[in-house]
């Protein structure tokens, strides 16, 4: 049991700076490296000049990044439990709710599978695909959903569950690993082995076979890590899972992933208004929605770090500890946020060409899209500050067990406040009322997130 004293070491009792960094690094690192596996593929389709292609891909990318939402449930409502049941000195438990959480996952991923299978093209349709780009959305989505579901889902969730036990490196290594083997095979497919017009084909292909590889990765990290810590891959454990915890697991982690599945359906949202103007602003969205992932995913790896000391701190006692943590993170999060605003204002045209040439395919119709995606871009980097701290509240309540308020907090965040602002804006001001929907939506949100987390915070004190 070394490895497992070695890691209540780091939770309970590494200055928190440090505790803080060797958590949140790896996943920071894992995070950027899952940034580079989702846009990966819109970066080479943009090689082409094809708009219509990168419009394609931005209606497909919202039914991929579902699937994060889906691990959520329970990758992050059970790690975070494991986390608290570890720091309660619960481990025959927290095996149990690791092995429960994997099996369910899997039934989970399989079932999403037939469920976009058999609806496809209506729903590709609905999200705003036309008749340039629904070829190209059917052909990206079977590919990488109806087929690729499995070892997609299954990877984040292993990758949640490592990580909440201490082997935040493991966790990293899996991700990273198949985000920088489907930057190595998306060239080699798209341009190589797959003829020309086949190039979201290849790209599809080439993120299946990255999941697949990142899967097996982390399912022996998993079985190896499972006989030294509180983790478990026997289905014996699973049913050993009573209903107490499943519901505790329940109560987080149906919050955590309608968090993400909210903001998908405010994407979808989003990708219909766009659409609606044009594709090259659909394809322009998509590009900047790309873009402002980099300060999202640094920040997301931030509170996933603090989220397993967050609750092992929170059921041991050390609230003094666990303050510190959350002041800690905060702090972080808030500096990379303004610093990537001034990179944006700066560097917007730049960072949108990356996303799309104008050498090939329709040369006037890549300027525009790219003009498009740069003003984009300046107005909705505004609102990375208070994006932040909307998603350190919920972190930090999913570390405190509070399902209820973080519930709350994602319908509140997309259901009450953006997805209206959207639609309002987008009335007198058009595709710019769109853009500036996100800063305007967010900056309200983080007004009630913070509340609700000052008030959970006072309670778990006078308890």
């Amino acid at each position: 049991m070394a490895k497992s004293i070695d890691k209540t070491e780091l939770f309970a009792r590494t200055p928190v700076p440090k505790a803080l960094r060797t958590m949140a690094i790896p996943t920071i690192v894992s995070q950027l490296i899952n940034l580079v596996y989702n846009v990966v593929d819109t970066f080479f389709i943009g090689r082409t000049g094809n708009s219509f292609m990168v419009a394609a891909t931005t209606i497909a990318f919202t039914l991929v990044m579902m699937m994060t939402a889906l691990s959520n449930l329970f990758g992050i409502g059970g790690g975070s439990h494991v986390a608290r049941l570890m720091g309660a000195g619960h481990s025959e438990k927290a095996k149990s709710v690791s092995s429960f959480c994997l099996y369910a996952s899997i039934l989970m991923a399989l079932a999403y599978s037939a469920l976009i299978g058999l609806f496809l093209e209506p729903l590709l349709k609905f999200f705003g695909a036309s008749d340039q780009t629904l070829g190209f959305a059917k052909s990206y989505t079977v590919i990488v959903i109806v087929i690729g579901a499995l070892p997609g889902i299954l990877s984040l969730v292993l990758a949640h569950l490592l990580r909440n036990t201490g082997y935040s490196g493991k966790a990293s290594i899996g991700l990273s690993g198949g985000g920088l083997l489907n930057v190595a095979l998306d060239p080699l497919f798209m341009f190589v082995i797959m003829p020309k017009g086949q190039e979201v084909t290849g790209a599809a292909l080439a993120t299946l076979i990255s999941n697949i590889c990142a899967c097996a990765y982390l399912l022996a990290a998993y079985a190896r890590a499972s006989r030294k810590s509180p983790l478990s891959i026997n289905p014996a454990d699973a049913r050993q899972a009573d209903r107490e915890n499943i519901r505790k697991v329940i109560s987080v982690g149906v919050p955590s992933a309608i968090l993400p599945g909210l903001f998908d359906v405010a994407n979808i949202c989003l990708n219909i208004l766009a659409a609606g103007h044009s594709d090259l602003v659909l394809a322009a969205m998509g590009i900047v929605m790309k873009a402002e992932r980099i300060p999202n995913a640094i920040n997301i790896g931030i509170c996933q770090g603090m989220l397993p000391i967050v609750a092992f701190n929170l059921t041991s006692g050390d609230h003094a500890r666990m303050k510190e943590t959350l002041d800690t993170a905060r702090r972080a999060g808030l500096t990379i946020a303004f610093t990537c605003i001034v990179l944006f204002e700066l560097l917007a045209g730049r960072i949108s060409g990356v996303f799309l040439s104008t050498t090939g395919g329709n040369a006037e119709s890549a300027v525009r899209t790219l003009a498009y995606a740069a003003l984009f871009l300046r107005i909705r980097c505004l609102a990375s500050p208070v994006q932040f701290m909307n998603y350190y509240s919920s972190f930090s309540l999913q570390a405190l067990g509070d399902g209820r308020r973080t519930m709350i907090l994602s319908i509140v965040r997309e259901l009450v406040i953006y997805i209206p602002f959207m639609f309002i804006l987008n009335i007198p001001f058009g595709e710019i009322g769109l853009a500036a929907s996100l800063p305007a939506g967010e900056a309200c949100s983080a007004v009630f997130a913070f509340r609700l987390l000052s008030k959970a915070l006072r309670e778990r004190r006078k308890d």
